[in-house]
């Protein structure tokens, strides 16, 4: 049958059945399953058993569990309430001080979790916060919801681990290369709020002056950043050093992050958060694991069938130039961000896409951020942005849908600004990479 036929069947029928609501997992593995039997017959489902093995027994993976637990434990703590009070002090008289400070605060939490942490506890401490002090709602909801997808670019992201292992690229490079991209997004939303705050005071208004804290309250605050601090650098100073690889560094992670929670809340409390931590990771880990096998089991029957020879022809043959070919595979990724699952996105594209990168002389470790940047962006966008379902669950009755439509545009914006940046200036993601490994 011919390849192309055979596409436009297997991805049509799977988006007609994501569209309607099936769960993504038995959609791949089901279409993949049906068009192997009606092409290779009975045995060609032998291919599912064939391409799952190899890839759930990778080492790189055992990275994933943990980092979800490592968030679990986070979101279960009161580090979160420490941190937001120690920005309330310090940026708190300054227009838009206090998400400026929530931006600030879900840049850590990137930086030891996943991008979920940020977003939940944020919309739990900061957003009451903000809106008592007559914040306005695009400023708050803007600010949690990007500021909060920043854990899907900065390190350690489950996402970039996907990446590494689907491309078989270095998974230290990657992390470091998201650092440089994800601070630069962080800086730039720093510098809009503090623009259209001071142009405008009514959106973010100062903390009244009798309500200013004093030098010595602001200072007695710093004590609850060392903690935070102390874990990332442990971790990402282990993999510099050569001591830990990733998935080693990330049980480090866990034991820091535990060790924390002990010294703050006690032993009784920490094995209290333990507990409530560990049916939400197997749950989250579940998924994730059975979302890999169902995608793997797709790309192993479209890659059998010829899809990268047809992509990648059709992606090499355009007239165009090497820029403009990486251009389009991102508007693609964008549009697909619309209608489909981040873990989808990654595991169909990526395997077609990175080898064509590859050949057209661009480094993978660039391309994957930008791949990456993609899927952040499709995080925080309609229809079908993951962040905002998330969010509208914890949002009080008078905060609308809408509401967080219309706030994350100029947020957007921003990141797709530094998207571009990113792509005409490589050395933006690639500089950490090259002088620490």
């Amino acid at each position: 049958m011919n390849i192309l036929l055979v596409t436009l069947i297997m991805f049509g029928c799977m988006f007609f059945c994501i569209f309607f609501g099936f769960p993504i997992v038995w959609v791949m593995g089901g279409v993949a399953g049906i068009s192997a039997f009606f092409l290779w017959g009975p045995g060609a489902v032998k291919i599912a058993a064939m391409a799952v093995y190899p890839n759930w027994s990778s080492n790189l993976l055992l990275a994933v569990p943990m980092f979800i637990l490592m968030a679990n434990l986070l979101q279960r703590s009161d580090v979160a309430d420490d941190l937001y009070e120690m920005m309330h002090k310090w940026f708190g008289r300054i227009n838009g001080g206090l998400a400026m400070g929530t931006v600030f605060i879900c840049t850590m939490f990137a930086a030891i979790s996943t991008g979920g942490v940020g977003l939940i506890t944020m919309t739990m401490i900061a957003l009451p916060a903000m809106m008592n002090r007559k914040y306005d709602k695009n400023i708050v909801l803007g600010s949690i919801i990007t500021g909060s997808s920043l854990g899907i670019l900065i390190p350690p992201s489950i996402i970039l681990i996907l990446f590494a292992f689907v491309s078989r690229e270095s998974i230290g490079r990657l992390w470091f290369a998201g650092f440089g991209p994800g601070l630069l997004m962080a800086f730039l939303f720093v510098i809009y709020i503090g623009i259209r705050t001071y142009l405008n005071p009514k959106l973010g208004p100062a903390l009244p002056k009798e309500e200013t804290p004093s030098w010595k309250e602001k200072i007695a605050t710093l004590h609850k950043v060392v903690p935070i601090m102390s874990v990332i650098i442990l971790m990402m100073g282990t993999i510099y050093s050569g001591f830990c690889t990733p998935t080693e560094a990330s049980v480090i992670g866990v034991l820091g992050v535990l060790v924390v929670i002990t010294f703050v809340h006690g032993r009784k409390k920490c094995w209290k958060i333990i507990k409530d931590s560990m049916m939400p990771t197997l749950a989250l880990n579940g998924m994730v694991f059975w979302i890999l096998l169902g995608i793997n089991f797709f790309n192993s029957i479209y890659v059998a069938l010829g899809a990268k020879r047809l992509i990648g022809g059709f992606i090499l043959s355009m007239n165009v130039s090497p820029l403009t070919v990486i251009a389009v595979m991102m508007v693609f990724i964008l549009i697909m961000g619309m209608m489909m699952d981040d873990y989808a996105i990654l595991l169909i594209c990526a395997p077609i896409f990175v080898p064509i990168v590859k050949d057209l002389g661009f480094d993978p470790i660039w391309y994957g951020i930008l791949f990456i940047m993609n899927i952040q962006i499709a995080f925080c966008t309609p229809p079908y942005g993951f962040s905002l379902f998330l969010m509208r669950k914890l949002l009080p009755p008078d905060l609308t849908m809408m509401d967080m439509y219309r706030s994350v545009w100029p947020f957007v914006c921003i990141q797709v600004v530094t998207l571009i940046l990113v792509m005409l200036f490589p050395q933006i993601a690639l500089w950490l990479p090259d002088q620490m490994m």
